[in-house]
């Protein structure tokens, strides 16, 4: 499935929420939706949970000058 078949699916999936389900609803699912998408990469092997906590840079500077 590309990339352009998947956003339509998620977009008509958001405007369905949001015109049922009010503006709660539509948050809930884009909220959902990015959980969805973050795990699937991550099972995918694209994303590591590391990339979360490392500082962007590379490696650990120490803070204290001396």
């Amino acid at each position: 499935m590309s990339m352009a078949v998947a956003g339509l699916l998620a977009g008509m999936a958001l405007g369905f929420a949001g015109y049922f389900g009010g503006f709660g609803a539509f948050l809930l699912v884009a909220a959902l939706g990015a959980v969805g998408f973050v795990a699937g990469r991550f099972l995918d092997g694209d994303l590591e949970p590391g990339e979360f906590f490392r500082r962007p840079g590379g490696r650990e500077r120490d803070v204290r000058r001396r």
